[in-house]
């Protein structure tokens, strides 16, 4: 965060105030330039009992809390830089780097996206609000969001890696190669790794991601996301014991990350350790509210529990955003069932029948229309190849 240093005119008391003012100004910039940022937090404090009006010292004042790691009482004076008449885009973008080190998407995201309306083409707001988008799971947000720059910045490792995370979640595995293997190109890194790890995972190959992912968590041990992903391959692997350890990981290093939380709440409820469960799950829900993932775990633990009307009020606005989710109409259906409300029950049976044998059909013509030898019984037709160049 850049320090401001700008003119402004005298104070109505006079210009020798107002000078007196511009050296106290200077001394404070001073101080926080040499790192004695306790000292001019004071001076920069001081310096606001006389001329409270001063934008540039609140936003100085609050790229020393951020430095300190006091996210609040920064974000509370770059909003108080911002109340002014004119408000600086650079004082804002601050704001919204505060938000984002404070873990406040939603609010951050809000902040960079009116940054980015009065500066199209600021590529430290962009980057920063893709990724605000990202972490939040909306990658759509983000594919839409910086695509327009590929051209221009496409051989930019963070834009490459940021685009290609979003194309990877979006199943656009093609577009997304290019970007990876740009990335590729400088070098081994733990963000390269960690991107060749997603796009395992997202391909089916927990292996290949676990041992992508723990080289990535070898050369960064504290980047994020890592150890969360790490915990989804071992997890698919069947090893709930390494996933858990790998989720406390990334919990240490990122206490809001959304995926290691929800997973330890659903670790949580298969070991019967409900209270825990609840806990992590309410925390995820808070993360990430109205997420499909979190109102589903939230069901299936309510109805493991037998709190069966809970257990609707989360299922029941799942299946009316996805309707498809065959799973969460069969839980439905054994919650309404409990309560006695036989209809509504035996309406969500026949939806998740009338799924199941949808998908049925659906997988019978895939199996027809696949070239010979190009399935082994449920595995994924590719399976073999990748288990051969692994070896």
């Amino acid at each position: 965060m850049a320090l401001v240093v700008s003119a402004w005119p005298a104070l109505a008391s006079g210009a020798g105030e107002e000078e007196d003012v511009d050296v106290l100004v200077a001394r404070a910039v001073s101080l926080h330039q040499q790192g004695d940022v306790l000292g001019a937090i004071d001076a920069y404090l001081a310096i606001l009992e006389r001329a409270p009006e001063r934008a540039d010292v609140r936003s100085n004042l609050g790229a020393a809390y951020v430095r300190l790691g006091r996210h609040d009482e920064a974000i509370e004076q770059y909003r108080l830089a911002l109340a002014g008449e004119s408000p600086d885009p650079a004082i804002r973008f601050n704001l919204g780097l505060a938000l984002f080190k404070a873990a406040r998407l939603p609010e951050a995201a809000e902040e960079l996206a009116r940054v980015v309306e009065k500066q199209p083409d600021n590529k430290s707001a962009l980057l920063l609000l893709a990724e605000c988008h990202l972490r939040q799971g909306h990658s759509a947000k983000v594919v839409e969001l910086l695509s327009p720059f590929e051209d221009a910045w496409g051989e930019d490792r963070a834009y490459g890696y940021l685009l290609g995370s979003a194309l990877l979640q979006q199943d656009d595995l093609e577009r997304g190669k290019v970007l990876i293997d740009r990335v590729l190109s400088e070098g081994d890194s733990a963000q390269t790794r960690l991107l060749m790890g997603e796009a395992h995972l997202r391909a089916g190959d927990p292996l290949a991601a676990r041992d992508e992912l723990r080289r990535a968590a070898e050369l960064d041990p504290n980047l994020l996301t890592v150890h969360s992903l790490l915990g989804q391959a071992l997890q698919h692997m069947g090893d709930a014991q390494g996933a858990e350890a790998a989720y406390r990981r990334e919990l240490e290093i990122n206490p809001n990350d959304f995926d290691a939380t929800l997973q330890m709440g659903n670790l949580r409820r298969d070991e019967g350790r409900y209270d825990e469960a609840l806990a992590y799950l309410t925390r995820a829900s808070r993360l990430r509210g109205g997420d499909l993932t979190v109102l589903y775990a939230m069901g299936s633990l309510h109805v493991s529990t037998g709190d069966f009307q809970k257990a609707c009020e989360a299922l029941e606005p799942l299946v009316s955003q996805a309707p498809d989710f065959q799973q969460a109409h069969v839980l439905l259906a054994m919650a309404y069932f409990r309560l006695g409300r036989t209809e509504e029950a035996e309406r969500e049976r026949a939806i998740a029948r009338r799924l199941t044998t949808e998908r049925q059909k659906s997988d019978d013509a895939a199996l027809k229309t696949a070239p010979p030898g190009t399935t082994d019984g449920g595995a994924p037709p590719d399976e073999g190849r990748r288990q051969e160049q692994r070896d």
